[in-house]
């Protein structure tokens, strides 16, 4: 059930580019091929080739990717593929063997052995507001080309997906750390069914209650005890609020599961989908109080979202970079966004915009930073804009 894969030219740069090859691994997960890897592996593909440990190979097609936990969907037309099944990351325990399995240095289907040595890690290593990181941290030896790979228990289940080393070379120094299976079922499980994962939120911003918070906030706060997740803000409109937790609240468990880091409190909340019920416990004073939340999505409604409704840079499919003075200045425009880089699968893909061209209308709506596509609630319809040589372009989008 695991692959190696190679992916061709990226970017849109140049007139004559070079082709460029970078592989690494993945986890097949059912008979008719679909496979689970990590987004930052195919993120830039062009085309996507899949090669089975019996040498054969398959091209391979993004089912769906989600960049706030470094999980992507891939799938090859296959019939009656090895899988392997999923085991529960909630059931490892700390010093449990564990394998790592990939195909580093296109050394095909190695495997190397480890034990759990942490959970609920947070690197802040994935690149967007709304990451959510609790990794399983081991000493089994991973490598460039593992990322995408198997984490699995002494029984064969698959308990994570090897995405990060933490090395100050780029190679194995003794960590490694996986994508817990918690995460990634729910994230496929989002991906083959709508299309897009079902973020649900708690609508709060909060801060570990650690030494650091007690030397700098313990005394206005009146918390003198290490242990939970403090309160700082709740949104009216979030689920947290609808069900009665206020600012200053300590979140101590969610589902009997004790909280006392960001990386376990948004794994926790990561699981879920909107309109979930979570029980939450906090501590407000001296005494404990117990909550039944409905988790909400983004919008602050107890609903699934569909793929209509995804937010709009992700349906662009690109970066973007403000508009410097400069650029203004010989453009004669207001502001707008510059595309820096283009994804597979996005609209701006699909009309075949280049980089470099800036967005200043999206819907006949101004456009002048990335706060301003957040404020866009309706399907983009028509992008208007102009490239650094002067030449404005609009592009139409019909169903």
């Amino acid at each position: 059930p695991f692959f190696d894969f190679f992916f061709g030219p990226q970017g849109g740069g140049s007139m004559q580019p070079q082709e460029r090859r970078s592989g690494g691994s993945g986890v097949i997960i059912s008979e008719d091929g679909y496979i689970v890897t990590n987004n930052h592996v195919v993120e830039n593909a062009s085309k996507l080739r899949v090669k089975l440990n019996d040498n054969r190979v398959f091209d391979a097609k993004i089912i769906g990717t989600d960049p706030t936990t470094d999980v992507a969907l891939i799938k090859i037309e296959g019939e009656k593929l090895p899988t392997i099944p999923f085991g529960s990351s909630d059931a490892l325990r700390l010093g449990e063997w564990v394998l790592a399995i990939g195909s580093p240095f296109d050394l095909q289907s190695t495997i190397t052995a480890g034990i759990v040595s942490a959970k609920a890690r947070q690197l802040n290593v994935i690149p967007n507001e709304f990451s959510i990181e609790s990794f399983i941290q081991t000493d089994a030896a991973v490598n460039p080309g593992n990322s995408g790979g198997a984490l699995v228990n002494t029984r064969g289940e698959l308990v994570g997906i090897n995405t990060v080393i933490k090395s100050s070379t780029g190679s194995y120094i003794g960590y490694s750390f996986a994508v817990p299976e918690s995460i990634v079922k729910k994230v496929v499980i989002d991906l083959k069914e709508y299309g897009i994962v079902q973020r649900a939120m708690l609508g709060i911003s909060y801060r570990p209650v650690d030494q650091t918070f007690i030397d700098e906030q313990g005394e206005e706060t009146g918390i003198k005890e290490i242990g939970g997740a403090y309160v700082a803000s709740v949104d009216p409109e979030g689920a947290a609020s609808a069900a009665g937790i206020r600012k200053g609240d300590v979140i101590v468990s969610i589902n009997g599961v004790k909280i006392n880091d960001r990386a376990t409190l948004s794994e926790q909340i990561g699981k879920h989908r909107p309109n979930d019920k979570v029980k939450i416990s906090v501590k407000r004073g001296d005494d404990m109080k117990h909550f039944e939340v409905t988790l909400r999505n983004k919008a602050g409604k107890a609903e699934l979202i569909s793929k209509d409704d995804i937010d709009v840079e992700q349906a662009l499919g690109g970066k973007f970079a403000a508009v410097n003075e400069r650029a203004m200045r010989e453009l004669d425009i207001k502001g707008g966004l510059q595309v820096v880089q283009i994804k597979q699968g996005g609209l701006l893909a699909k009309a075949r915009v280049r980089e470099g061209f800036i967005i200043t209308h999206i819907n006949d709506r101004q456009i002048r930073s990335v706060s301003d596509l957040t404020k866009i609630n309706e399907k983009i319809a028509s992008i208007d804009g102009i490239y650094p040589n002067g030449r404005a372009a609009s592009y139409t989008f019909v169903e």
